[in-house]
């Protein structure tokens, strides 16, 4: 049987997890948090792929990928979420499930945060439960792809 592969991408200011406003986002870094992903995504038979950038194009020209090579993305656009047309575009383009995902609950936090321009191009949206984001959003690609 062919493991699924799933994207796993990762906006601006990722990067900083573990040392970025540890009461919001808690104490793993980055590559923790990747680890506990690919030791799920082994379980449930898929193979994850690992990718940030702070720069919105790149993270675009990832989500171009997510058509020839990937079964299905998640993603946490960071700040992108709620001003990056230019990634809603390039989801709607893949047509392969997209989870969008925010460590923190979004809703919550300053009102600039509520509106996310990526929700209504997405399979679905998580968030506000820390790294634990992240396997939920894999748990929920599975029957999607």
């Amino acid at each position: 049987m062919k493991l699924k592969k799933i994207l796993v991408l990762n906006g601006p200011n990722l990067n900083l997890l573990g040392e970025r406003e540890p009461g919001v986002y808690g104490t793993d870094s980055l590559e923790e948090i990747n680890d506990e992903i690919q030791e799920l995504a082994a379980a449930l038979g898929m193979e994850c792929e690992f990718y940030q950038s702070n720069l919105e194009g790149r993270l675009v020209e990832k989500v171009h990928q997510v058509r020839d090579y990937f079964d299905g993305c998640i993603l946490n656009a960071g700040a992108y979420t709620h001003y990056s047309y230019a990634l809603r575009d390039a989801i709607t383009a893949v047509r392969k499930p997209v989870i969008e995902v925010h460590m923190s609950n979004i809703y919550a936090r300053e009102e600039f945060r509520h509106k996310s321009v990526l929700a209504a191009v997405c399979a679905g949206q998580i968030s506000g439960f820390g790294k634990d984001s992240y396997l939920l959003a894999l748990r929920a690609l599975l029957p999607l792809v």
